[in-house]
């Protein structure tokens, strides 16, 4: 699909302005799937404790949600293929808002199965609009300051993954303070999950009336973007793309690097809530969440700034050593620093993303939704890492676990240097 924005009755000026709404409209939806993305980092010690879960059987939890980006994502690109961007959409907000409605039957079950299988309904809706935003924002300006925009849109992920862990982790972790599952037995067991599971369906059936206010915005919205549609081809086809080098190494970038943001969130509330690290309670510790989104959330509005004057592909390697030396500080020390450390790579995991889609999509043109598919079908690694990193902290230690996410680092930077040789600058 090749997109335009909608142009305007008279002047040129007008055509710019409906660039800037549109931009507007996918900021938008960069937050709301960060946010709730980053819902499930509560969800992993919330289940784990109500559920008498191991670390990984509570990783799961991410298996669940980020298996359907691996599942959904290429039928995801065939249908915004067929119905456009805007459309699209309007379709992932949708399918998000019944993900967020399951949650019901969910907690009246009282199983931990069926919190996945809502779990994985909500992030078919999240990948599709994912496959939307990514390569609709790099359409929406300058093919030069592709990288830029998209990093300056992941700042409004990062917006969504600070406020919503942070309220998440009140509304959520609040009563793990007072109360845990493995002091209680029979009815008083199943009365505290069914209470417990009562407070995270609230939390997502405010978040799903929300989902249907911007599905109906959107949807009022949908004509702004004038799209050409491009020639049709075979569903199982956009795995050529994969005999591109640079974007295969680049899908396998994506895979490693959400798998090492994922894990590290993941084991953060358990991490910081250990006594050699900072001894916090689960609901503060559920909080301090919030700075290592926010870091990420910090250092993408810098990065959008940096990358118009250096290469991506160096910023790319460097901050992929900066979050390999954080982790082996946090893994080395103990108390305030290893904590702080920890928390500190949220700042390096900021243009990871955008810089990696960016040098792996240089020239799709318009295969541009068929290699957002692939990239999205590479997030994946959220899927597989966590519940690696999981079974390690159980049969060894949390911090021995994260060297998980620092092989994950290594191979990044190693991409960063492998697109410096490879003439980023040009298209495929």
């Amino acid at each position: 699909m090749i997109a335009s924005p909608l142009p305007p009755a008279d002047a040129g000026s007008g055509r710019h302005g409906d660039v800037g709404y549109l931009q507007w409209f996918v900021f938008g939806l960069f937050f709301i799937f960060g946010g709730i993305t980053s819902l499930n980092d509560v969800l992993v010690p919330k289940l784990k404790e109500l559920f008498e879960l191991s670390y990984f059987q509570a990783m799961l939890i991410q298996t669940a949600f980020f298996a359907a980006y691996f599942i959904v994502s290429l039928p995801a690109a065939a249908l915004v293929q067929k119905v456009g961007y805007m459309r699209g959409a309007v379709v992932g907000l949708l399918v998000m808002m019944a993900g967020c409605l399951l949650f019901i039957p969910a907690a009246g079950a009282g199983l931990f199965a069926a919190f996945l299988g809502a779990l994985f309904v909500l992030a078919a809706g999240v990948t599709l609009v994912q496959v939307v935003a990514n390569p609709l924002i790099s359409m929406l300006g300058e093919p030069k300051t592709a990288s830029s925009r998209l990093t300056f849109a992941q700042a409004f992920n990062s917006l969504g993954t600070t406020i919503f862990p942070w309220v998440g982790a009140t509304l959520i972790l609040g009563s793990l303070a007072t109360v845990s599952a493995a002091d209680l037995s029979g009815a008083a067991l199943t009365a505290y999950r069914a209470a417990e599971s009562e407070v995270i369906t609230r939390a997502y059936v405010g978040i799903a009336a929300a989902l249907a206010i911007v599905a109906i915005v959107v949807w009022f919205n949908r004509n702004r973007l004038v799209e050409d549609k491009a020639p049709t081809v075979r569903f199982l086809s956009a795995f050529n793309l994969l005999k591109r080098p640079r974007f295969a190494f680049g899908a396998l970038g994506i895979f490693v690097y959400v798998g090492a943001e994922v894990a590290v969130a993941s084991v953060m509330t358990s991490y910081l809530m250990q006594a050699d690290t900072l001894g916090l309670s689960a609901q503060s510790a559920g909080e301090r969440l919030a700075l290592y989104w926010g870091g990420a959330l910090v250092g993408r509005f810098i990065g959008a700034s940096i990358m118009r004057v250096v290469a991506p592909w160096k910023v790319l390697s460097t901050v992929a050593v900066g979050a390999i030396a954080l982790i082996v500080l946090s893994i080395l020390t103990t108390g305030a620093v290893s904590g702080i450390a920890l928390l500190c790579v949220g700042l390096f995991n900021a243009v990871m993303f955008p810089t990696i889609f960016t040098l792996a999509s240089t020239g799709l043109g318009s295969r541009a939704a068929e290699g957002s598919g692939i990239i999205c079908m590479a997030i994946v690694g959220g899927a597989i890492v966590p519940p690696l990193t999981g079974y390690i902290a159980d049969v060894s230690t949390l911090r021995l676990a994260l060297i998980v996410p620092v092989v994950c680092y290594a191979i990044i930077a190693v991409y960063g240097r492998y697109c410096a040789g490879d003439g980023t600058a040009r298209a495929d």
